[in-house]
């Protein structure tokens, strides 16, 4: 009898623990709140899966692509028809020799272009004098260029020839391209370990110049109906990671749901446990929301101030200068009534609290009564 009557507050208790948790957990925010969080959402889906390593490498100039004009005689240049920069067809003429052999005139030759492609350097000028051991321009047909990707050293032994890669280029944007491996390097970087892995791209527009930075997400496998989300809608830290999804009981609530993640590549992060197909995950914005959301009493201002390094209004938006002289004024005033605030604020402090404790016993020693009355009359009946 008596370890019934104890269960009692230990269930009540219990329930209010509950609910403080779960309140915790869930951020509810007002219209201009969500407006200056710039909250976007994805839903959580079953996609194709690709299993990814990243590396880093540039684009370079195929090394059999280039070609040098020379000429077979010794003399001046009297004809210049084509400089650094342009791209010239083979046979094309390039430049005029005259020969120191007597003659009136002296004997010339035509010095016509030996390949396609763009000239990538020029070594002479009208009138200078030549020798056939001399370069005189550099050509270079890049309508096909080498990606060369720097593989990690612990990802080298998963990467086979033919291996597939989506390629981006940063400079010329966010689009990428897919190319096959065709060949290795024929030695490791010896001070990182990394192995170069060499791409063939396609470049008729000649858009990819060598020296370009490149960025490769290497193909190691493929796994079809994985539920994966973007990799930016995860946060906290590696031994609790965590997302927020939107509530659909209440508007413009989020609930931070802790998450079990599997493989992950640039894109997309596959979730094990935690999360539903259709679930909407919150992707731009959940970084502030993690502020928000920490358990610690933080307002929007702090968790923006928090997430972005810098203050903010208190409804989240950014302070102009016209606000910064307003905020000034408004910091003398609050000054002047510090001592005032305080005061008011632990009175009230203490008062909500009485109330609630008061609340609580109130509610246990009503249970308890309920019990003694339903088991003593149980007892007198027996």
């Amino acid at each position: 009898m008596k370890m019934k009557q104890v269960a009692v507050p230990f269930l009540v208790a219990g329930l209010c623990i509950s609910l403080n948790v779960r309140g915790a957990d869930r951020v509810i925010l007002d219209e201009i709140g969500v407006r200056n969080l710039r909250i976007e959402t994805v839903e959580a889906d079953l996609r194709d899966f690709e299993e990814t390593v990243f590396a880093i490498g540039r684009i370079e100039e195929i090394p059999s692509s280039r070609s040098v004009l020379s000429s077979r005689i010794a003399g001046r240049v009297i004809s210049l028809e084509a400089f650094e920069g342009d791209t010239v067809s083979e046979g094309q003429l390039l430049a005029r020799v005259e020969s120191r052999q007597p003659g009136n005139p002296p004997p010339t030759i035509d010095l016509l272009a030996p390949q396609q492609g763009l000239i990538v350097d020029s070594h002479i000028r009208l009138g200078q004098p030549v020798e056939p051991d001399n370069e005189l321009l550099d050509i270079s047909d890049r309508t096909k260029v080498w990606a060369v990707a720097k593989i990690p050293e612990q990802d080298a032994a998963e990467v086979r020839i033919g291996t597939r890669a989506h390629i981006r280029i940063p400079a010329l944007g966010e689009s990428s391209v897919d190319a096959t491996l065709f060949r290795f390097s024929v030695e490791a970087d010896r001070t990182s370990g990394a192995v170069e892995g060499i791409f063939l791209l396609d470049n008729p527009d000649g858009r990819l110049s060598p020296g370009m930075r490149a960025e490769f997400s290497i193909v190691l496998g493929q796994r079809s109906d994985v539920l994966a989300i973007p990799r930016e809608a995860v946060q906290g830290d590696p031994a609790q990671r965590v997302v927020f999804a939107r509530d659909f009981d209440l508007p413009n609530a989020f609930v931070k749901l802790p998450v079990v993640l599997g493989e992950k590549n640039n894109e997309y992060v596959e979730v094990v446990a935690g999360l539903f197909p259709g679930d909407e995950v919150v992707t731009r914005g959940s970084y502030s929301l993690s502020f928000t959301g920490s358990g610690g009493g933080l307002s929007l201002k702090e968790a923006l101030d928090a997430a972005h390094g810098h203050a903010h209004n208190e409804d989240g938006s950014e302070i102009t200068d016209d606000h910064d002289h307003e905020s000034e004024h408004d910091d003398e005033s609050e000054h002047d009534h510090e001592d005032e605030g305080v005061h008011e604020e632990t009175h009230d402090h203490t008062s909500s609290k009485a109330l609630w404790v008061y609340s609580v016993l109130v509610t246990v020693l009503c249970l308890w009564m309920a019990q003694r009355v339903f088991f003593g009359k149980k007892a007198r009946e027996e």
